[in-house]
C-alpha cells in the first residue's frame, strides 16, 4: 500500500524541494528524503538541515575542499538568504 503524501505547497515538490535550486546550482544531486542533522566540525554545534539545504551544505564543503571559492560564496549566500540560522551555525 502507498503511503500518502502531503500536497507540495505552490512552486515545491513533494519533497518540499523549491525548482529554483537547480537552477541555482546546476547538477546538484539531492540524495536525502528527511531532515538531517549536521554539526559543526569546529564547534560541534548542530542544526537540522532539509535535504535541499543539505545539498547546497555539501556542495558549499565540496567547494571549499576544492578551492571553488565561487561556488563556495554563491552556497554561502545562499544559506544567508534561505536559512540564516543554520549559515551562522555551520558557516560562519
Amino acid at each position: 500500500m502507498k503511503t500518502p503524501q502531503a500536497p507540495a505547497m505552490p512552486g515545491m515538490t513533494p519533497l518540499g524541494i523549491t525548482p529554483e535550486i537547480f537552477k541555482t546550482f546546476p547538477g546538484i544531486k539531492i540524495l536525502d528524503t528527511e531532515p538531517q542533522t549536521v554539526s559543526n566540525p569546529y564547534t560541534g554545534v548542530a542544526i537540522v538541515l532539509t535535504p535541499e539545504e543539505l545539498a547546497v551544505y555539501d556542495y558549499v564543503k565540496g567547494c571549499e575542499l576544492f578551492g571553488d571559492y565561487q561556488g563556495l560564496q554563491q552556497g554561502i549566500e545562499w544559506f544567508i538568504d534561505n536559512n540564516i540560522k543554520a549559515y551562522s551555525v555551520l558557516l560562519d
